[in-house]
């Protein structure tokens, strides 16, 4: 039955095309879904004869309030439905697992002498970006090899060609050293030029083009130089070699498969170029315990290739997908090329490498799933090692730590980390931003959060006692155990705040001191020093840096806020009440920056007129 709040929401929704987002009655974005016509699409969940699934039931059981955003076509819905999904990450949406950025190879091309870095930033700034990677240490392997082949520039000389010396890397031959004249600009970027070839799978032209260089080097009897193509030759020779030839069309095609289990799923990706396999990668999925397997795949497919830097004209499905025809015109705006064709093959070579891709996907995710047991049995051994060096009498379930960050005493911010049986729970953690303390006085900050932390269990306990009344799981439970970075000072700032809500014999505490990592405790004098190979130690460490870690970045946001404030208090029409509400919505003047228009318009109080007036003054 529609509750009398939806009903007249449904009533009101449009016949046009859109995205949609339900939420539940804390206010969370649940899901986010597109339609062409989104009034019958979003009412066919609510209808008596409507025939749901078991993710889609349970769903809908828990909508209190559906918001949408009308587009002006059924592209324009999925380019937004899948910043939506990235943005709020939604709990009924398929998803990639990691929240992090992925890494890229990047040539620097609009430098006058490119150099190759690793980011997770991809910009549309000219320059050219490989990847994405699923690990920074198989970028920096890749551009290991790649230095060998293509001595690519490293330091920060500015390039004059006039430098006296080179330096190490020249001697070793891991540089060509145009800081000295020994490679001019026209030859360094027709070496970076081939490096980008060589990733992308071009190897033939650039073996070609070597060979000639060589022969002509030879017959002007210039035999270094022919001897250092011929050595470039050889080792790309000894890539090439290993790099299988799969296809015999030379079509650029990516080969996409999946295995999962009753929690998980890991999405392996084939790289064919010019009919070779030149690369793997594998990528593991949230949300997929409930998806059907072509809602898996149709996800992987539209949040991968919003990142990836290069579309291939075909790529191959292990399942037929619905919304393939509108993909398949999205991929190809992207890359303002020929068509993209997604395939799903029945028979051949096409099937065969979907099969191979998928037996990776298992022998993956299998691998990933006894790594994971593997941590879960170290966190057994470390939570063990510490109960018995604190001789606390609980198991350590819970623990949480504290840390503050600030610079100079300005922009100072503070962080509540959750670790739920050895691994972080980063649902629960909590960021603050100091507010009653002036200048720099961290033990001061650490008593002012620790107090907003326990009036928010004290307050949250209150209303669970009340008819109906649910516990906030984040602020509602105690610790295990209580850690405060800082040592002796900050401990005796906790034990105040503790003491305060009649907790300093229900909490155990601990401050944690940087340097030879001692762990002090209120009644004793000396500190515990745990083994420094111990499990115990790794966890507390891991425990006190992630602390550190999300306290410097709620300390940058809140400077880069408010350098961006001042920004958007100089746009006509953006008062204190808009402002908060983009930067809450897009975060930065990067994220402000990159948003539609469309986007810009759904958040309250932004028209059209403003939304473009934001648009053109950043």
């Amino acid at each position: 039955m529609v509750s009398e709040r939806i009903s007249p929401i449904l009533q009101g929704l449009p016949a046009k095309p859109g995205c949609y987002l339900m939420k539940d009655k804390s206010g969370h974005v649940i899901y986010v879904g597109k339609a062409i016509n989104l009034r019958s699409r979003v009412r066919s969940y609510f209808q008596p004869s409507a025939n749901l699934g078991k993710k889609s039931s349970e769903m809908v059981s828990q909508v209190v309030d559906i918001e949408w955003i009308v587009v002006g076509s059924e592209l324009e819905a999925l380019i937004l439905e899948m910043n939506l999904i990235k943005r709020h990450r939604p709990k009924y949406n398929v998803h990639l697992k990691d929240d992090k950025r992925y890494p890229y190879i990047k040539v620097h091309w609009t430098d006058p002498f490119p150099k190759v870095t690793v980011t997770r930033r991809v910009k549309d700034d000219g320059n050219r970006y490989f990847g994405p990677y699923t690990s920074a240490w198989a970028v920096h392997k890749t551009l290991d090899v790649l230095r060998k082949i293509f001595p690519f520039l490293t330091c920060d000389r500015v390039i004059t060609g006039e430098d006296t010396r080179a330096c190490l890397y020249y001697d070793i031959k891991l540089c060509l050293a145009p800081c000295i004249g020994a490679i001019d600009q026209t030859d360094y970027r027709a070496m970076i030029n081939d490096l980008g070839c060589f990733l992308r799978g071009r190897t033939e032209p650039i073996v070609g083009r070597l060979k000639e260089e060589m022969e002509r080097a030879s017959e002007v009897m210039d035999y270094e130089k022919a001897a250092a193509l011929r050595d470039q030759l050889i080792a790309i020779e000894k890539v090439v070699e290993g790099q299988k030839v799969i296809t015999q069309d030379k079509i650029d095609t990516d080969v996409i498969a999946f295995a999962r289990d009753e929690k998980d799923a890991c999405v392996q990706v084939f790289f064919i170029r010019e009919g070779k396999l030149i690369g793997r990668e594998y990528f593991v999925l949230a949300g997929t315990h409930q998806a059907e397997d072509s809602e898996l795949v149709e996800s992987f497919v539209k949040q991968f290739y919003t990142e990836a830097v290069h579309i291939p004209r075909r790529v191959i499905l292990p399942t037929e997908i619905e919304e393939a025809r509108i993909i398949e015109t999205w991929l190809q705006s992207r890359q303002n090329g020929p068509k993209v064709k997604l395939l799903v093959p029945r028979r051949g070579v096409k099937k065969e490498l979907v099969r191979l891709a998928t037996e990776n996907a298992v022998e993956t995710l299998t691998s990933l799933r006894a790594r994971w047991e593997a941590d879960r049995s170290k966190h057994v051994q470390a939570l063990a090692e510490l109960q018995e060096a604190l001789d606390l009498p609980d198991p350590l379930n819970r623990i949480e730590c504290y840390d503050i960050s600030n610079l100079q005493g300005t922009a100072a911010a503070g962080s509540m980390v959750v670790f739920i049986q050895g691994a972080p729970n980063k649902k629960f953690y909590r960021q603050y931003t100091i507010k009653t303390v002036s200048g720099q006085d961290d033990f001061a900050s650490m008593e002012e959060v620790l107090d907003r932390r326990f009036r928010r269990w004290q307050s949250t306990n209150e209303k669970a006692r009340e008819p109906g009344g649910k516990l906030d799981q984040a602020f509602g439970l105690l610790p295990d155990l209580l850690i405060v970075d800082g040592g002796k000072g900050q401990l005796g700032r906790a034990a105040k705040v503790l003491e305060k809500y009649g907790l300093l014999h229900e909490v155990p505490l601990v401050g944690l001191a940087k340097g030879h990592e001692e762990i002090y405790r209120l009644s004793e004098t000396d500190p515990v020093i745990l083994p420094r190979r111990s499990e115990g130690i790794y966890l507390l460490q891991r425990i006190r840096d992630e602390a550190h870690r999300f306290a410097l970045r709620q300390h940058r946001t809140q400077r880069r806020r408010q350098g961006l404030a001042s920004r958007l208090d100089a746009i006509s029409g953006i008062g204190p009440a808009r402002r908060k509400a983009l930067i809450k919505a897009f975060g930065d003047l990067e994220g402000i920056r990159k948003a539609e228009v469309e986007e810009l318009i759904a958040i309250p109080g932004v028209t059209r007129s403003l939304a473009e007036r934001v648009k053109a003054e950043l």
